[in-house]
């Protein structure tokens, strides 16, 4: 690419006051241009300090011949040309980035610059692109190692392709060398979206990474094992019910066919704590083999029993192989046992229904015993009583001979009607004595029936005290009598009650008794129920998944709250 001669241009400054020093100062701060093959004149007039003497053709337009001269410095080509540069540079509209750059690749050229168009001015006429980006490493400037600025420069352009080139004349695919701000801001947007994207694309990648090491991996361990290393294992399930009795007992002829209700929640809560406790399991091994089967070496080992494990280890196999519920609603115990062979299943299933059917009859035998136990004895103690009291009673009848009670009642009998007839008689003398001429024949009678009456009361009234003071007076025998058939009165009363309380307790201890009856009855599976290969594989995925995405949002919290 071929230049034009610049033609030579001058400018007087008016009514500025001059020195050399500062024109010198200015010269010198501004560096030399790049040297043009087609303009050899404009060289020594770059490097001259002081400004050249004006032409003969220039001077005849700056003065005219009417005005006189006026005194003022003439600026030199290098200036003219510089400040024109820097005009056209700023017109290009460079943003304060660019300019802020510009500066610093002209500080590491050791360049000197009067602003930041005039480092982009000075980089350009040493052929170098100020907008380039650069390593971090080439703003380094090695000190103290012998070599200055220009040799520095000299490695970077040798290493590096710097702007301007001349190119041959006439080529048609030069890139143009001016570009507009919304043309250089769309190629720092698509440069940031690229940044952008490829981060995105770093992170996915980072995430991927991190899903197949914290939930891939394990998720295809827990598969591999559960669809071919676990052993199939065998499921029995059986349902059986508490029931208790609602008849009357003994005493009903109907107390056999009357209708049964379901035990209270209680029995069958103890019932199911029974089958799941320890002492449940001790009797299962003694019985069928419960160690035995579950340390054999055909299952895997995982969920095999290590040999001579103790009680605490093998309850806790039994715990996860023997499962039970209780509904409430139905009142139905539901009985799952798990083992290695179906035969063996369905083998610990019976032994456990047994063993539930023997807690189940003991539950209330204790109950049902003491009831009727206390039932008996008061029933025995009110029987002895009444026969002691009525024993008494006819002791007593015997000894007295004969009824103190009537004897009394007889005698007082006896002084009332004697009281009768005496008034009777006093009222026949009072009539016989009212006459003028009593005759006293009937008056000596009617007087003799009033005194032998009278003699009778008395020995009536005088008979009647006898019996009733003194320690065997009639009186007393009839209290004693009325005591002895007052206790065999109560003593009845009591054996009644009694009577009474046994029935109950009969009827009671008969509602008490409990019935285990099984509903569904355990039969040997034929195909494994467990493990189930394809839900255990997902939820083993789904756990994994929880727990990383648990661990992710912990750390992304606490990097958040370190950070800030």
């Amino acid at each position: 690419m071929t230049t034009k001669p610049k033609a030579r241009k001058f400018r007087i400054k008016r009514n500025t006051p001059t020195s050399d020093a500062p024109r010198q100062s200015a010269s010198a701060a501004v560096p030399k241009a790049v040297p043009d093959p087609q303009q050899p004149q404009a060289q020594p007039e770059a490097a001259a300090p002081s400004p050249a003497p004006t032409p003969p053709q220039a001077a005849q337009p700056a003065a005219p011949s009417s005005t006189p001269p006026r005194e003022g410095a003439v600026s030199s080509a290098a200036e003219v040309a510089g400040e024109t540069d820097i005009d056209a540079i700023r017109r290009e509209g460079l943003t304060g980035r660019q300019l802020r750059m510009a500066r610093r690749v002209a500080q590491k050229h050791d360049l000197a610059p009067i602003s930041d168009f005039d480092a982009v001015r000075l980089l350009r006429a040493k052929g170098i692109d100020p907008f380039e980006r650069s390593n971090m490493l080439e703003l380094v400037v090695p000190q103290g190692d012998g070599t200055d600025g220009s040799q520095q420069l000299g490695r970077i352009e040798t290493t590096k392709t710097q702007l301007p080139q001349t190119v041959p004349a006439g080529g048609s695919n030069l890139p143009a060398t001016e570009v507009s701000p919304a043309e250089r801001r769309a190629l720092e947007i698509s440069q940031i979206q690229r940044d952008i994207s490829k981060r995105r694309r770093r992170k996915l990648g980072l995430l991927l990474v991190r899903l197949a090491f914290f939930v891939m991996l394990p998720t295809i361990a827990a598969g591999y094992y559960f669809y071919n290393v676990a052993t199939p294992m065998y499921a029995t399930n059986s349902q059986f019910l508490i029931i208790q009795s609602e008849g009357g007992g003994g005493a009903s002829p109907f107390g056999s066919i009357l209708p049964t209700q379901f035990a209270n929640s209680a029995d069958s809560i103890a019932t199911q704590a029974y089958l799941q406790s320890k002492d449940a399991m001790l009797r299962l091994d003694q019985d069928v083999g419960f160690k035995d089967h579950f340390s054999d070496e055909a299952i895997d080992p995982i969920q095999r029993l290590e040999a001579g494990a103790t009680n605490e280890e093998a309850y806790k196999t039994y715990k996860k192989n023997v499962k039970i519920g209780y509904d409430p609603t139905e009142g139905v115990i539901r009985l799952e046992v798990i083992a290695g062979d179906p035969n063996v299943s369905a083998s610990f299933s019976e032994s456990l229904i047994k063993y539930a059917e023997e807690r189940v009859n003991n539950l209330s035998k204790q109950k049902r015993e003491d009831g009727m136990r206390d039932a008996l004895a008061g029933f025995d103690t009110a029987q002895q009583k009444r026969r002691d009291a009525q024993e008494a009673l006819i002791r007593m009848q015997v000894e007295n001979g004969v009824d103190p009670q009537a004897e009394i009642v007889a005698i007082r009998t006896q002084i009332t009607t004697y009281e009768g007839l005496l008034i009777e008689k006093e009222l026949e003398l009072s009539a016989l004595l009212d006459n003028a001429r009593p005759n006293q024949a009937k008056v000596d009678g009617a007087r003799g029936d009033v005194r032998r009456l009278e003699a009778q009361l008395e020995k009536l009234k005088e008979k009647m005290s006898t019996s009733t003071t003194g320690e065997n007076s009639l009186a007393e025998q009839s209290v004693r009598m009325q005591l002895a058939q007052t206790d065999l009165a109560a003593a009845d009363m009591v054996l009644q009650s009694a009577q009474t309380a046994m029935d109950q307790a009969r009827s009671e201890a008969g509602r008490q008794v409990r019935y285990l009856t099984v509903a569904v009855e355990p039969v040997a599976p034929q195909e494994p129920t467990y493990p189930r290969k394809f839900e255990n594989t997902i939820l083993a995925f789904l756990i994994f998944a929880g727990i990383y995405l648990m661990l992710s949002l912990t750390a992304s919290i606490l990097r958040e709250q370190v950070t800030s």
